[in-house]
């Protein structure tokens, strides 16, 4: 009889170990990557503004190439020393922070 209720016991037992659920956690991310399409463009199509800004701003740069994207954006790489970096301007010369 012992015997009888310790292994009702333990079926019961290990039944409701099975019908426990762990609780479902889904977790969506969303990520979203605006990227700007920018067309290489000869160093000589940059407006005046953009080369005066830079003249300006960094008087020992170098401008190595330029794109434009459809908004009239430039982004310049350009060096300064032993220092390669980009730039980006509006068509009217004022800087964009990216």
């Amino acid at each position: 009889m012992k015997k009888l209720f310790i292994s009702a016991a333990i079926v019961l037992g290990g039944l409701t170990s099975f019908a426990s659920t762990s609780p479902i956690t889904s977790s969506i991310v969303k990520s979203i990557s605006i990227q700007d399409e920018y067309t290489e463009i000869k160093t000589e199509e940059v407006p005046s503004a953009v080369t005066d800004a830079l003249k300006k701003a960094y008087p020992d740069a170098v401008l190595n190439k330029a794109y434009k994207n459809t908004a009239s954006q430039y982004k310049l790489e350009i060096t300064v020393g032993d220092k390669v970096g980009s730039l980006y301007a509006n068509a009217d010369g004022s800087w964009i922070k990216k």
